[in-house]
């Protein structure tokens, strides 16, 4: 509910006369919390000074943009889908990304009524890479998204060790995973998944080399198990080759996603900047040994 501001005040003044009952840390954690708008805008500060004619409202969860209190970065949302940007490090599954969008989702000011909204992994990211990652908000949408998925266009950012005898080129092989969840290339055999990797240089660092990736198939580990099996392992991925003294962050990142909406069937592409540090590899920074 809106209220009009009939005379100037400090806002946490106004809170406590606003909220006789409720004890003044609730008020302050309220302030915090970000639900507050005066005039449309967010408000946070303590002694934000109050005119009259002013509209002050208190805003519920549900109705917050999820990039407000989402933990990582929204990049693109609405009724049906959500596209955030996963930090390495974090599982895509219900105890990961996946399990952190539904509880903002969620989340509202006043107790949650009804039924809890879920949301439904179209696609994966290995837990070491980062990027570009989408869900759907209904199944309808999450069924709709993967009969066209082929019509999706997915780039990833790879820096890997040497330099590629070709400037660009398309890798093929059947993957398989090993008993100790290794995925290797392998012949074609009961288990064995075809992939294709296809990928551009984009720039040389030194002795390493920056690449645009793009994947025709989705496979598990595909592009790692692809780039070291062409002499070029991602840096800092120990898993598949690369030399331990980089340290183990492994380079690679969703840039770039374009997928047909599933009600409008209009093309969404959605962007993630490459991460800071994406191209050090003898920075010896704690967070990310």
């Amino acid at each position: 509910m809106k209220t009009t501001i009939k005379q100037e005040s400090v806002l946490i003044e106004f809170l406590e006369k606003h909220y006789p009952d409720s004890p003044l840390t609730r008020i302050r954690k309220l302030l915090k919390s970000g639900k507050i708008r005066i005039n449309g805008r967010k408000v946070t500060l303590h002694s934000f000074r109050l005119k009259p004619g002013d509209v002050f409202e208190v805003i519920s969860q549900k109705e917050r943009p999820s990039s407000e209190i989402m933990p990582f970065r929204v990049l693109y949302e609405d009724d049906t889908v959500i596209v955030i940007d996963k930090p390495a490090g974090l599982p895509t599954s219900d105890t990961g990304a996946a399990r952190n969008v539904m509880g903002v989702i969620n989340e509202t000011f006043e107790e949650q009524k009804g039924p809890r909204q879920r949301v439904f992994v179209v696609h994966r990211l290995d837990k070491e890479v980062s990027g570009v990652l989408l869900f759907a908000k209904t199944r309808e949408a999450m069924e709709i998204i993967k009969e066209r998925w082929k019509e999706t266009t997915k780039h990833y950012f790879a820096f890997v060790e040497g330099r590629p005898e070709k400037d660009e080129g398309t890798i093929e092989s059947w993957l398989i995973e090993d008993k100790s969840q290794k995925v290797h290339s392998t012949f074609e055999r009961e288990g064995a998944k075809f992939s294709v990797t296809r990928y551009r240089v984009i720039k040389y660092v030194n002795n390493n080399t920056l690449l645009d990736v793009t994947t025709l198939t989705g496979r598990k580990n595909q592009i790692r198990v692809h780039m070291s099996d062409m002499g070029c392992p991602i840096a800092g991925d120990r898993k598949y080759g690369a030399s331990a003294t980089f340290r183990r962050r492994v380079r690679l990142h969703a840039c770039s996603l374009a997928f047909p909406h599933p009600v409008t069937g209009e093309e969404i592409t959605v962007t993630s900047p490459m991460p800071r540090g994406f191209l050090v590899l003898d920075d010896r920074d704690e967070h990310y040994k």
